[in-house]
């Protein structure tokens, strides 16, 4: 199928598609969609950025009906790992209801109960929350789940990753057992197949990608370099790197926060994001870096999962991250939609075992790349005979937005 019209979607639905943008389906969207109208279970996995989103909001809003009057039990409830997601698919949800006038709300942590609680006591008909919130107010009776009759538990895995299983159980127990359940993730892991067998009987597969696998039109290479170097080399690949954002992951919260003070000092603008900072610091922050007013975002892995942020140009991986598969998630970022990108992965003598776990993972042998006129010392080298000869062109320009001159500040 090449078109949305052919999905099943109604004259509301398609109207709401083309306010959003979208042209032509994705393959998860294309699959998920029909079995969703079909009131069917669905398991999806697909590789981050393929339009997981739409996949489940399109159908789901065309499914629900609005309820009566200031009623406080919505009817669709999509769960998601991080505040940001939730915000994102909130966003995507409330267009929609432009055409079904149907109510959206979101409630996450971070910020304070009372304008959500305002905001839910006009009724509410589709509910988008993080699993914390949303417990606090079933706890508290603010809100009720005995109407539910479409759940969604988005990037389902890193919800198992943070610990929310048992969140999720309370959850499951707490909806109509009839109700249509759709899972999204990147990943079917033990944990995922373990309550899809438990919670989701008969249930539909839609699997777009294996796991590992990464887009095709990232550019992926690795920097070779001491601990102590790792800074040093970031400002040298932000002074000459094409225009554009950049996002720039590293292990911890601290180290975040410290990489954002060194390159302050050096004059790049940028903002950290990550899980101590406060729910306004990240909507702020995140919001300066997709309107352009910071060209460097500082994360932790808190952001890797499903934000959709447009025409991000890099990734770069401060640190090896621990887990191969949240390489995937985090490079996922860019190169979304069929767009480009490039991923750097900084790789200190103490990480090789990790990266080698990446390339394990996604089966791919990622070259190495030294910039022209930093220093290396000997022993910061990839100890691999089969890379010794591999230079790239530092973020050769692939037809975006322009490059940046060798010589010129990032300010």
């Amino acid at each position: 199928m090449t078109n949305f019209s052919e999905l099943g979607l109604s004259p509301e639905i398609l109207a709401a598609v083309k306010q959003l943008g979208y042209t032509n389906p994705s393959p998860v969207q294309a699959q998920a969609i029909p079995l969703v109208l079909q009131k069917r279970n669905v398991v999806a996995c697909a590789q981050t950025g393929t339009g997981k989103t739409a996949a489940f909001t399109l159908p789901l809003m065309q499914l629900t009906k609005r309820s009566q009057g200031k009623e406080l039990a919505p009817r669709a409830l999509i769960i998601s790992p991080v505040r940001e997601l939730a915000t994102q698919i909130e966003k995507v949800a409330r267009t929609v209801s432009n055409q079904t006038k149907l109510r959206v709300g979101v409630v996450v942590g971070g910020v304070k109960y009372g304008p959500q609680l305002a905001r839910m006591s006009k009724g509410i008909d589709v509910l988008v929350a993080t699993p914390g919130r949303l417990l606090d107010l079933m706890e508290n009776k603010h809100l009720s789940l005995k109407n539910i009759e479409i759940l969604v538990l988005d990037e389902a895995d890193r919800m198992m990753d943070m610990g929310f299983w048992p969140q999720i159980k309370r959850v499951m127990a707490t909806i109509p057992k009839e109700s249509q359940k759709l899972l999204f993730s990147a990943t079917i892991g033990p944990e995922i197949q373990k309550m899809v067998d438990s919670y989701m009987p008969n249930p539909a597969f839609v699997e777009i990608a294996r796991k590992g696998m990464t887009a095709d039109k990232i550019e992926q290479v690795a920097l070779p370099v001491s601990a102590m170097q790792k800074t040093d080399l970031l400002l040298t690949v932000l002074e000459r790197t094409t225009t554009g954002k950049t996002l720039v992951f590293t292990r911890t919260k601290r180290r975040a926060d410290r990489v954002v003070r060194i390159l302050r000092k050096a004059g790049v603008r940028c903002e950290p994001i990550h899980g101590d900072r406060s729910q306004n610091q990240r909507t702020r922050a995140l919001e300066m870096f997709t309107k352009g007013k910071i060209d460097v975002l500082v994360t932790t892995d808190v952001i890797s999962r499903g934000i959709d942020i447009k025409q991000l140009d890099h990734v770069i991986n401060f640190d090896v991250p621990d887990a191969p598969e949240d390489y995937v998630h985090r490079i996922g970022r860019t190169g979304r939609a069929g767009a480009t990108g490039n991923a750097l992965t900084f790789v200190a003598p103490d990480e090789i075992s990790n990266f080698r776990g990446i390339e394990f993972l996604t089966k791919k042998v990622i070259p190495c790349m030294d910039i022209e006129g930093f220093v290396y010392r000997d022993d910061r080298v990839i100890p691999s005979a089969d890379r010794s000869a591999e230079k790239r062109k530092p973020f050769a320009n692939r037809g975006g937005r322009g490059s940046r001159s060798r010589g010129r500040s990032r300010r």
